[in-house]
């Protein structure tokens, strides 16, 4: 279980952190599209990097960490998906503290990935599932399934509208095998803020980031 969640979590965050998680490559920087037609695009410009960077695979972090800030944050709302995560301590954290925190759960996501990337392999594909929401819609859910494997990996996507964004949408939440990103990150955090503070869970996610870095 624990594998397959790292390596759905690239495709979703990357990305997390989220990780999750996504880059504006080829056509995605030229026009606005649909969002399921965002996310099919997306995923198979990534599966298509992943594929030709034998350092990506191997889980090089410094490769990853590129990738992740010039090819997958521009399309993720990162301060909303942090501040869900943390939750209402959010509102009492310090900007300096708001900045750490999201650089710490940066640095989980991509631990993630680095797990993840090791498990691509040439067989895999993306099928995004018909969308259900109106044009209006400013929030949506897209349905994926990673195929490939000896059974399909279901992974959504919840998109909000963004003007800003080259695509229109932005990415602000994932469900991996049935379980949202932001919620599970949500529970931890919290736990580790009313038993330490904000400080406290900075710390906590420092140290774990730290001793990751060293295995």
């Amino acid at each position: 279980m624990t594998s397959r969640l790292f390596f759905v979590s690239f495709f979703s965050k990357a990305l997390t952190a989220g990780l999750l998680v996504f880059s504006c490559v080829g056509p995605l920087v030229h026009a606005q599209q649909a969002p399921d037609q965002f996310i099919q695009t997306m995923s198979n410009e990534i599966l298509d990097i992943v594929r030709k960077d034998p350092a990506l695979k191997a889980g090089d972090l410094q490769k990853i960490s590129v990738l992740v800030d010039t090819k997958i944050l521009t399309h993720i709302n990162f301060q909303r998906m942090t501040a869900a995560a943390v939750g209402p301590g959010w509102r009492q954290a310090t900007p300096e503290q708001q900045k750490r925190l999201q650089e710490e759960f940066k640095m989980l996501l991509m631990r993630s990935y680095s797990g993840a990337l090791s498990q691509v392999k040439d067989s895999y594909s993306i099928v995004v599932k018909p969308l259900r929401s109106q044009p209006t819609d400013n929030e949506v859910v897209v349905r994926t399934e990673i195929r490939g494997g000896s059974e399909p990996i279901p992974l959504d996507y919840r998109l909000e509208k963004s003007p800003d964004s080259a695509t229109g949408w932005r990415i602000y939440n994932f469900n991996i095998l049935g379980i949202w990103l932001v919620d599970n990150y949500r529970t931890q955090f919290s736990q580790e803020i009313n038993a330490k503070g904000i400080d406290g869970l900075i710390a906590t996610l420092s140290e774990r980031n730290k001793s990751n870095n060293r295995k």
